[in-house]
């Protein structure tokens, strides 16, 4: 599972001004004219281009539940990607990204303080160059593990550090068990 990759997903989704189809035939319409083609649509989800064909004539409604989720995810993937830029553009120039969380949080710090993880549930706004960081990092295909290391650092220097105020030596944080994570622009 893809928590962070996801949730930003999820977080832009959240931008668009008009709603992804939601039925079978109209979504698959929309994947054909993006992709310029039934063969590449069909290559794309795994099916026959004749099957692909079917749908958008409207003599196949209801697909497989595993195709039903894959074609709409791949809409939404391409759906108002003019949207989905200015959004993730605002995000990381003025606006910014809220997460919250609920997961285990530690950090890395001298002998004597209680540098214990726990679980919190934290919903904190990172500044726009964190957002910039996570959405470039998204861009370039980083995996979970490395969206998670920036919303760690993240968290570390807005959260355990308020921006330089306290916890200035702190060393690292520890963001693990996460049971809940969202985003918001």
């Amino acid at each position: 599972m893809n928590k962070f990759g996801d949730g930003l997903e999820a977080a832009v989704q959240k931008a668009f001004t008009r709603p992804a189809p939601k039925t079978a035939g109209p979504q698959m319409r929309y994947l054909v004219k993006q992709l310029k083609g039934t063969k590449a649509a069909a290559d794309l989800l795994g099916i026959s281009q004749r099957q692909v064909e079917r749908y958008v004539a409207g003599k196949a409604k209801k697909p497989r539940a595993d195709l039903a989720a894959r074609l709409e995810r791949e809409v939404k993937k391409r759906w108002q990607p003019q949207i989905r830029a200015k959004a993730r553009q605002k995000a990381a120039s003025t606006g910014g990204i809220v997460i919250d969380t609920r997961a285990r949080m530690g950090y890395t710090a001298p002998i004597g303080s209680t540098d214990q993880d726990r679980i919190r549930h934290l919903t904190v706004a990172l500044p726009p160059r964190f957002a910039a960081r996570l959405f470039e990092a998204q861009e370039a295909g980083a995996n979970d593990t490395q969206l998670q290391e920036i919303a760690a650092e993240a968290l570390k220097e807005v959260y355990f550090q308020d921006g330089g105020r306290r916890a200035g030596s702190l060393e690292e944080v520890r963001f693990t068990d996460i049971e809940h994570l969202e985003f918001d622009l």
